[in-house]
C-alpha cells in the first residue's frame, strides 16, 4: 500500500469520525488543529484506523503518534 491509498483510507475515516469533509488529511495535521479531537474521540478513531487497515497498534505506539504523518509512516510500516 502506498502513501496516496494510506491518506485517501485515513481522509475517509476522518470525515466518518468527525463528520466534517473539510478536515485536510496532511502529514502535518495533529490533534490540536482539529475541533473535537479530543481524548474519546482519539480512541474511536484509533480503533476504527485498525479496523479500516486491518492491523492492531501497541498502546506505546499510539502513544508515540504526534501527526498523521507519524500514523501514516506507522501504517505503511505494518501494511
Amino acid at each position: 500500500m502506498d502513501e496516496l491509498q494510506i491518506y485517501e483510507r485515513l481522509t475517509d475515516i476522518f470525515d466518518d469520525i468527525f463528520d466534517d469533509e473539510s478536515i485536510k488529511v496532511t502529514p502535518e495535521l495533529s490533534s490540536k488543529d482539529v475541533e473535537g479531537w479530543d481524548s474519546l474521540t482519539h480512541i474511536r478513531l484509533m480503533l476504527s484506523i485498525e479496523r479500516g487497515f486491518k492491523i492492531k497498534f501497541t498502546t506505546a505506539e499510539i502513544g508515540n503518534l504526534e501527526s498523521v504523518g507519524d500514523l501514516a509512516a506507522l501504517i505503511k510500516a505494518r501494511a
